[in-house]
């Protein structure tokens, strides 16, 4: 088995300096809202019996004016499936458990309900085999033409400088995975999502990692100008009770259909921070 150690390093290096500027950006905006709210940041701690160096990560989170609640997590763990689980996992069975899996993830439920909720996520993980996945997607109460426009845009722009197949095909993939089976309906307007960016070899690696960076800063340079676009903008009780009927379609996602909800429960991961994706407040009609 390949020793993927200095590329896990090198990854998590990159999704913790990415943490760190979206979390100053994210603040900035509350500032600029008249909010002194900062972020929360607690580290947490892998247990596995057997393993001296199971990881953890670092869970960040923020309540503001205008992130009403907005969570962004890092983390990198090491250690083995639990049996049964090994095999739904590309490059590991029941003969090879073991894994590493860094990455980080982000979830932003908004106060003003004409500003979209969003989620982003990033990570690389070696089993028998290593690869990149992650992607984000847009996820309005009220949906502008305008916002989703451009949301797709910066991820295309991303997308087409590494492989003008990526953009349509992961795409797709999105409009597939964020999609709610027993109501019929998408999460949101989609984004892209992707999985399984093998990297045989430092080739493969290096073009992977500087695909997986401008999804990063595709995220970076497009959410907060949709926030400033919308936060200041009047809403009605009626806006509002769609956003929170809207949130209840995001929480029934995650807790039945999420694969990265499943993944961080069966490897061990911090409940809380696990389930940082749920809304503050929701409502089912």
């Amino acid at each position: 088995m390949t020793d993927w150690t200095p590329y896990t390093d090198r990854a998590r290096l990159w999704f913790e300096s990415l943490r760190d500027r979206i979390c100053a950006e994210f603040e900035n905006i509350e500032a600029e809202a008249g909010s002194a709210a900062r972020f929360d940041y607690l580290s947490w701690n892998r247990e596995e019996e057997g393993n001296p160096n199971p990881g953890g990560g670092t869970r960040g989170l923020m309540k503001g004016q205008v992130f009403e609640k907005v969570g962004v997590n890092v983390s990198t763990v090491h250690g083995q499936f639990a049996s049964g689980f090994a095999a739904s996992i590309n490059g590991a069975d029941e003969a090879n458990p073991g894994f590493t899996a860094t990455g980080i993830s982000l979830v932003a439920h908004m106060a003003n309900p004409h500003v979209p909720a969003v989620h982003m996520n990033t990570r690389f993980l070696t089993t028998t085999k290593a690869w990149f996945g992650g992607g984000g997607d847009l996820n309005p109460p009220i949906p502008y033409p305008q916002d989703t426009a451009e949301f797709h845009a910066a991820y295309q722009a991303a997308c087409d400088a590494h492989d003008p197949a990526y953009y349509p095909r992961f795409k797709q993939w999105a409009d597939d995975y964020f999609f709610i089976p027993h109501r019929q309906v998408h999460r949101g307007v989609g984004g892209i999502f992707y999985d399984h960016l093998e990297c045989e070899g430092d080739a493969a690696f290096e073009a992977n990692f500087a695909f997986t960076r401008d999804v990063g800063e595709a995220f970076l340079s497009v959410f907060p100008k949709l926030v400033r676009r919308r936060m200041g903008a009047e809403f009605t009780a009626a806006d509002k009770q769609q956003q929170l009927e809207w949130r209840g379609r995001y929480a029934e996602f995650n807790l039945v259909y999420d694969r990265g909800t499943l993944f961080g429960l069966k490897t061990g991961g911090n409940v809380d921070a696990i389930l940082m994706s749920l809304p503050p407040e929701a409502k089912w009609s």
